[in-house]
């Protein structure tokens, strides 16, 4: 069966750009196929202070591999372009990969919860969402994207590039 798989992409560490490209071909060579992908958009450090702004991208994929298999595979693909995780809360990285939805299911795993559950409150994953998938449905807050984003407390900038 297809799975149908929207990620948010994003760094602010190292060659930017280049880095949301070979996420993206990390991701079609191991994970499965882009379907849609939204513009990049740049944002300034959400959670913590950085001098370096994000560059976010959400892009829509399909693939065979389940939620725990496709999580596998991102956190392969975050290491390998230079993710250092660092314990005790939000940090600059060279890139991050989150799964916001996985079909419409909720999961709620000790290391996987999807929907993502900060999604609704960050405007630099809503911006690209609603751009793609407006009327996309929150399988647990029964919005659309475009209404989440419309009814998002988070006013900073998400700038398209």
């Amino acid at each position: 069966m297809m799975n149908s798989v929207f990620l948010l992409i994003g760094g602010n560490l190292g060659d930017r750009f280049k880095l949301l490209s070979q996420t993206k071909i990390d991701i079609q060579e191991k994970i499965g196929r882009i379907n849609k992908e939204s513009s990049i958009y740049e944002t300034v450090a959400w959670g913590f202070e950085s001098e370096n702004d994000f560059l976010n991208q959400v892009i829509m994929i399909t693939t065979d591999f389940d939620a725990m298999e496709v999580l596998k595979f991102c956190q392969e693909i975050e290491n390998n372009l230079g993710r250092v995780r660092k314990s005790g809360g939000y940090a600059s990285r060279t890139i991050d990969i989150d799964i916001l939805f996985f079909n419409d299911e909720a999961i709620d795993l000790p290391d996987l919860k999807i929907p993502h559950i900060q999604l609704h409150k960050r405007k630099f994953t809503l911006e690209p969402l609603a751009e793609i998938e407006p009327d996309f449905i929150h399988p647990v807050l029964n919005k659309t994207m475009k209404q989440l984003l419309k009814d998002c407390s988070d006013k900073s900038e998400v700038k398209k590039i």
